[in-house]
């Protein structure tokens, strides 16, 4: 299966791939007959023969380069660098390109601060918000049977905005990346019942690698995420977690 970010060449080391422009006049206008992150589409878009062009993929979060298929002259080093060097908003303008951050292993820790106090109060109130007023039945259909309000709110937003290809990039690299460790670290120092709310704050997180206008602010769970907290909620308790182990640093009542 292609991924995103797909593009062919022609033994010359430049890339042939759908730009922003095309994406989303293709979304809009033929989302069955091409799939802007499969080689096949490209090679069919710009009138090519598949079988006689290169086929590669790029991950501009982790930086993985992917040579799928060499058919002709090899130019995976040039289409490396090419990629390399590409202005990712002219392909997807929405996408914010940025180091991932797994907050209880790449934050060094600190001290818990006023604001960080206000921003577990606010994240709290965001989380009762969403949980409450966001159906989260369409994601648990398409990727799992058991989800949470947070990642139905983003997932939406995203979904309705850019191809299931480059969420599903992104979910690969940022989810797939620090969700089991985080998630592992919370539960081994509180227990599965803050499960949920450990889903709810990858979610968040992830909403901060695109550039869209959500229906919830998530700014305040980012900010702690970034200086390395991770909240976490059992239905009476909010705490802050920090450091490899999750160790508990601040705790407030609902």
């Amino acid at each position: 299966m292609c991924e995103f970010c797909s593009a062919i060449t022609k033994g010359n080391g430049k890339l042939i791939l759908f730009d922003w422009e095309q994406r989303q006049k293709l979304l809009k206008d033929n989302p069955k007959n091409y799939t802007p992150d499969s080689h096949a589409s490209i090679a069919h878009f710009f009138k090519l023969n598949e079988d006689k062009v290169n086929k590669y993929e790029y991950n501009p979060l982790t930086k993985e380069f992917i040579v799928d298929q060499i058919n002709i002259k090899d130019d995976s080093a040039l289409a490396k660098r090419n990629f390399e060097q590409l202005n990712w908003k002219t392909i997807v303008e929405l996408l914010i390109i940025k180091p991932i951050i797994n907050p209880l292993t790449d934050v060094k820790e600190k001290k818990v601060t006023k604001k960080d106090i206000n921003n577990l109060k606010k994240w709290s109130s965001v989380g009762d918000s969403v949980r409450y007023s966001v159906r989260y039945s369409v994601w648990s259909s398409v990727r799992y049977s058991v989800w949470n309000s947070v990642w139905s709110s983003v997932w939406g937003s995203v979904w309705d905005s850019v191809w299931g290809s480059v969420w599903d990039s992104v979910w690969d690299s940022v989810g797939a990346s620090v969700e089991d460790s985080v998630w592992d670290s919370v539960r081994d120092s509180v227990g599965d019942s803050v499960g949920a709310s450990v889903g709810d704050s990858v979610g968040a997180y992830i909403s901060s690698f695109f550039d869209i206008k959500y229906e919830y602010d998530f700014k305040s769970l980012i900010e702690l995420w970034e200086r390395g907290f991770v909240p976490s909620f059992d239905g009476k308790i909010w705490r802050l977690h920090q450091g490899k182990d999750a160790k508990i640093v601040y705790k407030i009542g609902k």
